[in-house]
């Protein structure tokens, strides 16, 4: 393989389809469409300025992708044609130009250009010639270079063959489609670099494999004087692989996207079955040749645009398609006006959203936008100057040399709203101006009024089915439910209506090496966002949310009419047996319903009279495909007997019929209709008894179902409140069941980022484990499979087993009860567990005397799984070969191998202060690391005992709630982690219930005693892969000396993400199991979200190793780690640091109760309660003594395999085997293969850690400026001033100097204003991030995102240049997600904020004059004073602190506030001290920054005050009560502290 830069194909658990990417996106434009050579040279620069956006993998001069999108450049072709070409060109508009990557060899080029040129005659028009396009190879990087294509133009003339303009355009994309795909997918050259970047009359793309600096260099036509646009595009791209090719770089041909669609393999499906429904008026006969609308081998941008050029193209405007694609949430808006929400409803019914974190910036040539996702999740920040231009970026201070002066706006992109300039109206339009126009083409309103139904409004039914008690536990037993389902799922969630919890992990073995018959749901396992999209909180930004679903025929999506939304309108998928009813019986003109049985024949209860006896059973694999098979024709039938409404039931199961496994029927059906192009005709309505919990209903709707009626669940619901076991009624039982189902769909659908079902319908985001390929290309289509396993016979005797269990023969087992289950706890006889009460106490004999004999029965017993087969590193096997051996003494000793272990993130908080610091002491005596978990910690901690043990722990986690995370706390560290995702619940939050923050944990975390702490689901400052190598770049700016450690959960595509996470400079990267524990987590998440870290520590090794990025990070993993011998199966599978969580509390007493969520740990390890935490008589020395064992055994095992050291043996898969499981019914199919796959690379890759990342600290303002000027302040506390220019590249000012006061200072830092550091211009994110007491910082100019991230003490100023012309505080001064985190400090900001200011401020005293969306959120203590205008959703989980909102509009309340947690009082009743304090934080403001906003409202005083209102939250204001009664019983300090604490948990709160 000499030529090693080629994009590599799948191999092994990678495969390209996981690839992800971000990126910097600018546009920079000329309102009144004056063309000149300066906005080519603007957009350039504009680039440059992005880089640190963009990625380079293991080669610097190779960058991930940069490109230019700019007008036809008539001037420039005009002035060159003639002279390079020999050819005169027509006038402006009348020929088109393409711009193509050919193939390299002259004989394969030539084939091209030919093809191109017989479908240009082909389509009547005229071919004028071709252009070379000058280039500059030599600046290319080795993995550029190695697939650089052939860069040619060529020319073509209209002629007669169409209009000038849009109809010109659709003729050009028909020879690019035809072209394209006689040349790339004919087969005849799969690997050609073939590809049109751009070919229009209007627009033209300059685009490649590059460093943003070397674009200009690369293409020297860009320098040319005469080529001249009105407008550009410009983007910087990081990829996560470091294989990134030519095509994908963007600008594509409408846009450039910055973000990420995760619903792409749904819209892509949808959009597949509509195209056969099309019968587009604009292209005629013509459509054909377009199909199809999508092409596979694209990134997601690449198939939006693809969409988004087909909607343009076939008549609609750019806005109108965006619109389409990208709609706001008009489903909870409170205020939308109803024209709009007409507009979005209507187009609800023609097609389901994009969705997922997206700035896009778009243009035809005529027009230039951009718009942002619903959610506000990529910065997106924009000047207007008074010479009429408007600049785009993704941030501020991208073009330098703009005068303050001139500029006359500054605003930024607000969630779902778009931004368009009309080059031919000269100005901005408006977003209202705009959508009002559209909205206004057609009268949707009176569309939607005649003819959509509102489900409530259907005719009433004329017979629902009765509940038929007797044969009830007959049916529950078909459908295998279990006593557990009844008593932790069904029960619970009927009567609570939430989701019901538990917690410690999961150990019970994958579905299919469980000796059990399994539901076919549980080969499935959720996905979930890490890094590069954000998962979203359902709970706290609901206003983003929706359920909506509708029933019926789609119409042709290019004629839309009043016809297009005859469709019926459920406000949820999940239906009761009414709503069944009624649409079973529905009777009105344009639906039509029939039943189709999903029942198969089974072999149970005997033969049918007069028959002779069958030999062969007729519940085989064959009985379930003739089964599916009839499901399908008499599907395709009822269609061509126009019924639109498909109900598949499985309720007439009885002796003789079993029921198809729901997912099966319903996902099967989809893609059969999908292949059939007639899915968009029907709806698939689901009557079934199997669903019954979250990821059955999950499944079910990301597979395809519309709506779904859980009968037998409900009924047994109905069941339990007659026998008394649920104490509500009926009625609102069955309501709780279905509402608690339908939130848990909604957070599972959260977790990847997705926010309404419709787009998640059908989107497919799981992966399978245990299924055989064939059972996913026919039922399954395009699933993500590793691990090969049971087909059809399989599931059909899974399901035979369960039916005769219900029906069978035999009486006694008729009569038995339902089974125990005894997945979530262990039960006798019931699902087995690697830890039960035989190996838990080995464990604790062994560790506690001492006996390493005893531990060797304990490894014994858990290595046993070659009987059992529990996990997939149980059934693999060393390869030893005894001539290679070495005697013991030759390798490393136990001190070595255990530096590399860890223990795991366990917060103080969740596991009690006694077992937290028995750990950190074990840990240290050996010289591993202990990990604080995300509670932060008591820093009376980081001094050593006087016996010289240390309780400090060498690992500080940053977790999303960021609590106690200050610069003092992580100056103490040797290692950084930052949790992106927990293994037993990735994708979600978490939430410490107020009665467990006892005074001294709220201590450490910087909170309020007794005030419930909410960890938002995402880390709001990563939402893409950029902004967690910026993340990585401040925390190693906040301790240069700690390794910086990023932890992934498994699942597919991890391996992906890692080298992102690589290319993103982390120096450790963790991949964590999903089975680890946790003290509290939904049930659906334990056991259904993540993959075991075999698969995902063997795809990362892998992944890394083909990027040649293994040999910059250190990879670790974790996650049931129980024995010597799993440790050396993860060194061998790649791993080279060790991580071990819940066998660390085994041996300190626990006993895997699994009550931590109850906080009643019978042994005191996982309680706060101080009568339990007598209890715990754990000792550092049993974990210690673990450790010793675990080193020991891996040490033989090192010895036996004849490896010296842990390095040599990093990656050894040639040393494992697979045994194969011949003897087990299920898992004798299995393949794992891929696992032990080791890619074919060059000696000179690293397969360890062998350099350290370079972070490129020594650019950063501080090593060159600041860090020098402040030497006197950090030496001898004398105060000093710094002067300095900043630009956006300067990022994380102030850190690295901060970091040295709290080194020398501590927790208090210096005086306030000891350090003035005065900054103008722009400065880059994160300025002043962590920066303690004593540093000041005044910015003249503007910020950008994460002002004050962590802040723990300073104090920041923003103003606006004195020469600006604008209002402030109706300008963006500052970016998105300021002061997150932030402990301590105080801010005065003369202008707006972009979205989520304060998000998890625990203590910073701020004043600002405008905030966006969820401002305030998971806020918990410090003040907010906010003088200007205020976005949606304000004070969402809002726990602490208390804000003041100058409510000038008078709709706060009404529009503004989210009202869950807090209280609104007028602050002129809230007394004169606090009326004075408000007063005095203004003049304070006005003083330091010059705010006329400020001055105003003061000169009004008391007349503006009585517009000010105070919000507080409840908790706060309860505890703060409390507080105050228990002083004036003359308590004082902590002890008034403690006092009402026990009041408030007194009182039940």
């Amino acid at each position: 393989m000499e030529n090693t830069y080629t994009q590599p194909k799948a191999q092994g658990l990678y495969d390209p389809q996981n690839e992800h990417e971000n990126c910097g996106i600018g546009l920079i434009v000329d309102m009144k469409g004056r063309k000149s050579h300066d906005i080519v040279k603007g957009a350039l620069e504009i680039c440059v300025n992005l880089d640190h956006r963009g990625g380079c993998g293991c080669d610097p001069i190779t960058g991930d992708g940069a490109g230019i999108f700019i007008q036809l450049p008539h001037n420039f072709f005009k002035s060159i044609c003639k002279t390079e070409c020999g050819f005169d060109l027509p006038a402006e508009g009348d020929y088109g130009v393409g711009f193509v990557f050919l193939s390299t060899n002259a004989e394969e080029r030539a084939h091209e250009e030919a093809i191109i040129e017989e479908i240009v005659a082909e389509e009547g028009l005229e071919m004028i010639g071709w252009r070379d396009v000058p280039v500059r190879s030599e600046i290319l990087g080795k993995a550029s270079a190695a697939c650089e294509p052939c860069m040619r133009q060529f020319f073509v003339a209209r002629g007669e063959a169409a209009e000038r303009g849009l109809s010109f355009e659709r003729k050009l994309y028909i020879v690019r489609r035809l072209a394209t795909h006689r040349i790339r997918y004919t087969g005849e050259d799969e690997d050609a670099l073939f590809y049109i970047g751009s070919l229009s009359s209007r627009t033209m793309t300059y685009k490649g494999m590059l460093t943003t600096e070397q674009l200009e260099a690369y293409f020297p036509d860009l320098s040319n004087e005469a080529m001249d646009s009105a407008l550009a595009l410009t983007h910087s791209r990081f990829s996560t692989n470091t294989f990134p090719s030519w095509p994908r770089a963007q600008p594509f041909r409408y846009l450039c996207h910055n973000g990420e669609i995760n619903t792409v393999r749904g819209n892509e499906n949808w959009l597949h079955a509509r195209q056969m429904q099309l019968a587009s008026e604009v292209f005629g006969d013509d459509l054909k040749k377009l199909l199809p609308i999508i092409r596979e081998d694209g990134s997601d941008s690449q198939k939006f645009d693809n969409c988004l050029e087909f909607l343009v193209l076939s008549g609609r405007s750019l806005a109108h398609a965006m619109m389409m694609m990208i709609p706001e949430p008009w489903e909870r808006h409170k205020s939308m006006p109803q024209w709009k929400r007409d507009f979005y409803e209507f187009h609800a019914c023609l097609m389901e959203p994009w969705d997922g974190p997206a700035s896009m910036a778009m243009s035809d040539g005529v027009q230039v936008g951009a718009t942002l996702d619903r959610n506000g999740l990529r910065p997106s920040r924009y000047y207007v100057t008074a010479d009429d231009k408007v600049i785009l970026a993704s941030e501020v201070g991208v073009l330098e040399g703009i005068d303050p002066a001139n500029v006359v706006k500054k605003g930024r992109l607000e969630p779902g709203r778009m931004f368009l300039i009309d080059m031919e109206k000269g100005r901005i339009i408006e977003d209202e101006e705009l959508k009002e126009q559209i909205a206004s083409e057609q009268p949707y309103g009176r569309w939607l009024k005649e003819n959509l139904v509102h489900s409530e409004d259907l005719p009433k039914a004329p017979e629902v089915p009765v509940d038929d008690y007797a044969t009830l536990e007959t049916r529950q037993k078909a459908f295998g439910y279990t006593f557990e389902d009844m008593r932790f799922i069904v029960g619970p969630s009927a009567e609570s209506g939430k989701q019901p919890l538990g917690s410690m992990g999961n150990d019970a073995p994958l579905a299919v090496l469980s000796d059990q018959p399994q539901l076919l749901y549980n080969y499935f396992k959720q996905l979930f966002a890490q890094v590069t999209n954000p998962p979203i909180d359902p709970i706290r930004e609901e206003l983003v949310t929706a359920s909506i679903s509708f029933i019926g025929s789609e119409g042709d999506l290019t004629r839309p009419g009043p016809e297009s939304c005859r469709m019926i309108k459920f406000e949820s998928p999940l239906i009761d047996r009414k709503q069944l009813a009624q649409l079973r019986h529905i009777d009105l003109p344009g639906f039509k319903a029939t039943r189709l049985p999903i029942l198969f024949e089974a072999a149970a209860g005997g033969l049918e009279p007069g028959h002779n006896s069958i030999s062969e059973p007729r519940i085989s694999g064959k009985g379930l495909e003739a089964a599916l098979e009839k499901l399908f024709e008499n599907a395709d039938a009822a269609i061509r007997d126009g019924v639109n409404i498909l109900i598949l039931s499985d309720r007439k199961v009885g002796p003789k019929k079993a029921p198809i496994p729901a997912l099966l029927a319903v996902a099967g059906l989809h893609h059969h209709l999908v292949r059939q192009g007639t899915r968009t005709r029907v709806s698939i309505v689901l009557e079934s008894g199997e669903p019954r919990e979250v990821m059955h209903f999950a499944l079910l709707l990301g597979y395809g179902a519309n709506v779904i009626n859980p009968y037998l669940a409900l009924e047994t619901v109905r069941h339990l409140v007659k026998r008394g076991d649920v104490k509500v009624d009926g009625d609102k039982a069955c309501y709780n069941f279905l509402k608690a189902n339908l939130n848990g769909v909604v957070k599972t659908m959260s977790k990847m980022g997705i926010s309404t079902v419709a787009s998640y319908r059908g989107a497919q985001i799981f992966e399978a484990i245990g299924l055989s390929q064939s059972v996913i290309d026919r039922y399954f289509t395009k699933t993500a499979s590793r691990v090969e396993g049971i087909g059809l016979g399989t599931i059909a005797k899974e399901t035979e087993a369960r039916h005769e269990k219900a029906y069978g023969t035999r009486e006694d087992e008729r009569d038995a009860a339902l089974d125990p289950g005894g997945i979530y706890q262990w039960r006798a006889g019931g699902e087995r567990h690697l830890f039960n009460p035989i190996t838990i106490h080995k464990l604790q004999m062994a560790t506690r005397f001492g006996d390493y004999a005893v531990f060797k029965e304990y490894s014994e017993a858990i290595n046993n799984q070659s009987k059992e087969m529990f996990t997939l590193r149980g059934l693999m096997d060393f390869k030893i070969d005894e001539s290679k051996s070495i005697p013991i003494d030759e390798v490393e000793p136990i001190e070595a191998i255990m530096k590399r272990f860890k223990s795991g993130a366990m917060s103080y908080g969740s596991i009690s202060k006694e077992a937290h610091e028995a750990i950190a002491i074990a840990m240290n005596r050996i010289g591993g690391k202990s990990n604080t978990g995300e509670g932060g910690e008591d820093p009376d901690r980081f001094t050593p005992d006087a016996n010289g043990d240390s309780r400090r722990s060498a690992i500080k986690q940053v977790a999303s709630g960021r609590f106690g995370v200050t610069s003092y706390y992580l100056v103490n560290s040797d290692e950084i982690q930052i949790k992106i995702v927990q293994g037993a619940k990735p994708g979600e939050g978490g939430e410490l219930p107020g009665h467990k923050v006892l005074p001294q944990i709220a201590k450490t975390r910087g909170t309020t005693p007794g005030v419930g702490l909410i960890s938002p689901p995402p880390h709001h400052d990563i939402y893409s892969i950029e902004d967690l190598a910026e993340l990585i770049h401040d925390l190693k700016n906040a301790n240069v000396n700690a390794r910086v450690n990023v932890k992934l959960v498994s699942e597919v595509g991890v391996g992906t993400i890692a080298a992102g996470v690589a290319k993103a400079k982390a120096d450790v990267i963790l991949v964590s199991g999903y089975d680890g524990g946790t003290g509290a987590s939904p049930r659906s998440s334990i056991q259904h979200a993540g993959a075991p870290w075999e698969l995902g520590l063997a795809e990362t090794n892998q992944t890394l190793l083909l990027n040649d990025l293994r040999s910059r990070v250190v990879v670790e993993t974790d996650g049931q780690l129980k024995t010597g011998r799993d440790v050396a199966i993860a060194c061998l599978l790649g791993a080279e640091e060790f991580g071990f969580a819940t066998t660390a509390l085994v041996t300190l007493g626990c006993l895997m109760m699994r009550v931590c969520h109850k906080n009643t740990c019978p042994v005191g390890v996982a309680t706060q309660d101080p009568e339990l935490r007598k209890k715990f008589n754990g000792d550092a020395s049993a974990v210690v003594n673990f450790m010793k064992y675990i080193a020991t055994e891996v040490r033989e095992t090192m010895a036996q395999l004849g490896f010296r050291s842990i390095p040599e043996m990093v990656g050894r898969v040639d040393k494992l085997e697979m045994r194969p499981a011949i003897d087990h019914w299920k898992a004798k199919g299995l393949d794992y293969s891929k696992i032990l796959y080791k890619p074919n690379v060059g000696s000179e890759v690293g397969t360890y850690c062998q350099m350290k990342q370079d972070h490129l600290l020594e650019r950063s303002l501080d090593m060159t400026t600041i860090l020098e000027q402040a030497q006197p302040a950090i030496q001898d506390g004398k105060s000093v001033e710094i002067n300095t220019p900043v630009v956006n590249v300067n990022r994380v000012v102030g850190t690295i100097t901060g970091a040295e006061i709290s080194r020398k200072y501590g927790a208090e830092g210096l005086p306030d204003d000891t350090i003035k550091i005065n900054l103008t211009g722009s400065a880059g994110q994160s300025l002043g991030a962590f920066c303690p007491k004593g540093m000041t910082f005044t910015v003249t100019g503007d910020t950008n995102d994460y002002l004050g991230k962590g802040l723990s003490g300073a104090k920041v100023i923003v103003r606006p240049d004195p020469a600006s012309p604008f209002i402030a505080h109706e300008n963006i001064i500052t970016g998105n997600v300021c002061f997150y985190g932030a402990t301590k400090g105080e801010a005065y900001i003369a202008g707006m904020a972009g979205e989520r200011f304060c998000v998890r401020n625990s203590g910073v005293e701020a004043v600002i004059e405008g905030v966006g969306d969820h401002a305030l959120e998971y806020m918990t203590g410090g003040m907010v004073i906010n003088l200007g205008s205020t976005g949606r959703n304000l004070g969402a989980g809002m726990s602490g602190g208390v804000a003041y909102i100058y409510d000038e509009a008078g709709d706060f309340v009404q529009n503004r506030l989210n009202p869950d947690m807090v209280n609104v009082y007028q602050l002129i009743e809230c007394g004169d001290d606090e009326m004075d304090q408000v007063k005095a934080k203004i003049e304070k403001h006005v003083a330091l920054t010059g705010s006329k906003r400020g001055q105003g409202i003061l000169d009004d005083w008391p007349e503006t005050a009585g517009k000010f209102l105070k919000v507080l939250p409840q908790d706060y204001e309860r505890v703060l009560q409390a507080v105050k009664r228990a002083e004036e019983r003359g308590l004082a300090g902590d002890e008034a502290i403690q006092a009402a604490f026990e009041e408030n948990v007194k009182a039940g709160h």
